[in-house]
């Protein structure tokens, strides 16, 4: 019990320690003349990742550890981090783009376009495994997915420079 709540205190002040360096970054951003794009689906990205957490606090706390997908979550987080370091200033949660500024092609970014949402979608379907709960771990793999999918396609469309929805 105490190891379960103690990961899920980690995930959560993680998730606490982002929010403002995130919204730091995209007030720089913006006031150097960066655009946000989609914005309206922001609101549902918050509302899975709250649900999700709340759900694993829920469910979870008092579970026994599934040790080999704690360490396959802790990777995960080295991953995280080196995505967020390797962003800086530009890492934020939502899509802003810096107009001019060229895509960044150093770090996981070398191997990947989107590093940061293969941690997501790994992250989603882990912890949950890490407290013995693959069903939760599959449905919100799915409803990560059909998100993602939202998100992904416009910022793909923001970053070609294309027009994008509002959503």
């Amino acid at each position: 019990m105490i190891a379960a709540i103690a990961v899920l205190a980690f995930v959560t002040a993680e998730r606490l320690v982002e929010l403002p360096i995130a919204r730091r970054n995209t007030a720089r951003l913006l006031a150097r003349g960066a655009i946000e794009y989609a914005p309206r689906h922001y609101p549902l990205i918050v509302s899975l990742h709250v649900a999700w957490l709340a759900g694993l606090w829920l469910l979870g706390w008092d579970r026994p550890i599934q040790w080999g997908w704690l360490a396959a979550f802790a990777l995960l987080q080295v991953l995280r981090v080196w995505v967020v370091a390797t962003l800086g200033a530009r890492w934020t949660t939502r899509i802003i783009v810096l107009p001019g500024a060229p895509l960044v092609r150093n770090g996981p970014y070398r191997f990947l376009t989107h590093p940061n949402y293969v941690v997501v979608i790994g992250e989603i379907a882990v912890l949950p495994l890490v407290f013995g709960l693959p069903l939760y771990a599959l449905a919100f793999s799915i409803l990560n997915g059909i998100v993602l999918w939202i998100r992904i396609s416009a910022e793909n469309s923001a970053l070609r420079g294309a027009s994008h929805p509002s959503f």
